[in-house]
């Protein structure tokens, strides 16, 4: 007799993602919601979610049949649910029978974790190093020693240095391949000078548009019809907190502006000494 065949494993498919799928960042990333937030609106988020916790609590006592001795409104079962939460407790109200010490036992637990929670995302924001950099709102090609240049400007608004600072500058645009694919890909541009030693003030970054630049040939219809745009992340050392900071800026086919240069910002007063007007990083000039 022959032996029997071990029968054939057939792999489970898994579903396939729809591009209309769509995951909202509440759901699915409260933590880095909360901390990606601004401050304003952070602040108001937090104190909803307290007055509508204590709202519930509030509901909740007033269902335990006069549980809160001296509450003589729904004021001041709220009010009564504020002290309980915060774990103050001023001895006016007070539980008086078994379902509202239970209500309050649950409440102080949740409260002892909501105060753990606040204070580590308010450390958590305000303890996040930032970087105080400003781009130009344009870049600009003109020609910089007799070559075309890709430029724009960066400057540091604090008044300490980014140590070992690093830029990088990236091209984006849409191409159609062989077979008729739209594709967007990727060019990293080459930098004369991609890192200084000490950030303090302003730095001109420049993209000679070569043979050997992705830029070669481009004109005003060609960046537009690519829908092209560059990406620039810059990284650094804060000196003050020793900890690396990260800025990032990217400009469409419509920021890009051919034959202009930047205005200068340094000027020499009267005394000889030379200062920096930060006004004019956005501003441009005709070749």
């Amino acid at each position: 007799m022959s032996k029997a065949k071990p029968p054939i494993k057939v792999a489970r498919r898994l579903p396939r993602p729809t591009t209309q799928e769509r995951h909202h960042p509440i759901i699915n990333d409260f933590y880095h919601w909360l901390l990606s937030l601004k401050l304003l609106p952070f602040l108001a988020a937090v104190l909803s979610f307290y007055l509508l916790l204590n709202t519930l609590f509030a509901l909740i006592y007033s269902f335990t049949g006069g549980g809160i001795a001296n509450a003589k409104s729904f004021a001041d079962i709220f009010f009564f649910s504020i002290q309980t939460l915060s774990t103050v407790g001023y001895g006016a109200m007070y539980p008086q029978n078994f379902a509202a010490q239970v209500t309050v036992g649950l409440e102080v637990f949740i409260g002892l974790f909501l105060i753990a929670l606040l204070t580590g995302l308010m450390y958590a924001r305000f303890s996040r190093p930032t970087a105080k950099v400003v781009f130009s709102k344009v870049a600009v090609v003109s020609p910089f020693d007799g070559i075309q240049t890709l430029m724009f400007r960066v400057a540091n608004r604090r008044e300490n240095q980014i140590l070992e600072a690093k830029v990088q500058v990236s091209l984006l645009r849409f191409e159609t391949t062989k077979e008729g694919y739209r594709l967007r890909r990727f060019y990293d541009l080459k930098l004369p000078r991609e890192r200084t030693p000490a950030f303090g003030l302003s730095w001109l970054v420049m993209h000679p548009i070569d043979q050997n630049s992705p830029f070669y040939g481009a004109t005003l219809e060609s960046i537009e019809t690519a829908e092209t745009e560059i990406w620039i992340t810059l990284t650094g050392l804060d000196e003050t907190s020793s900890q690396t900071i990260h800025a990032r800026c990217y400009y469409k086919y419509s920021e890009i502006l051919w034959d202009m240069r930047f205005v200068d910002l340094f000027s020499q007063d009267e005394r000889g000494q030379y200062y920096m007007n930060i006004q004019l990083i956005h501003d441009v000039v005709p070749v």
